[in-house]
């Protein structure tokens, strides 16, 4: 990973190098991110799902540089915990490093994105799917339910069966 990430950071001083928290044995990569934070690169820190883990990453960034904390808070609820607890927290750990941002990585529903925002996240992926929801907001649960029954009887005619 390392030779990858001196490779990487030769593209430009925008790009930032994305490091998973460990490597696919289960080792950590913390003294990995320490030392290219002490090259001065721009960091991304992947596959994040645990407040250890975030501590430990901005932790390993050294001061003056700027950095991704990426938790998979979509993965969390995935596991049927909240995520929202564990991703206020550690917004308040990576606004103890400055130049480090907290993204809300893997988000599954249109919901994700306010939920982000009221936990301090800078940053929020977003598949398509999710942004195409985005006309719902401000619409009346009534007006969705109707869109909702209209969209089922379009179906069913589009279907050509009938039960009677």
């Amino acid at each position: 990973m390392e030779e990858e990430a001196k490779k990487i950071a030769s593209w430009g001083s925008n790009v930032y190098i994305k490091i998973p928290i460990m490597n696919s044995q289960g080792e950590s990569s913390i003294p990995l991110i320490h030392k290219l934070s002490r090259l001065g690169y721009s960091l991304n820190i992947t596959a994040i799902l645990t407040l250890d883990q975030v501590r430990e990453t901005v932790d390993a960034f050294v001061s003056g540089t700027t950095n991704i904390v990426s938790v998979f808070a979509g993965r969390i609820a995935d596991s049927g915990v909240d995520p929202v607890p564990l991703m206020k927290e550690a917004a308040a750990i990576c606004l103890e490093k400055e130049g480090t941002e907290l993204l809300w990585a893997s988000p599954r529903e249109l919901l994700n994105i306010f939920q982000a925002e009221q936990c301090g996240c800078d940053i929020i992926t977003c598949t398509p799917a999710i942004l195409n929801k985005m006309p719902n907001v401000g619409k009346s649960l009534e007006q969705i339910s109707l869109e909702t029954v209209q969209m089922f009887s379009r179906d069913s005619q589009a279907l050509g069966y009938s039960i009677v």
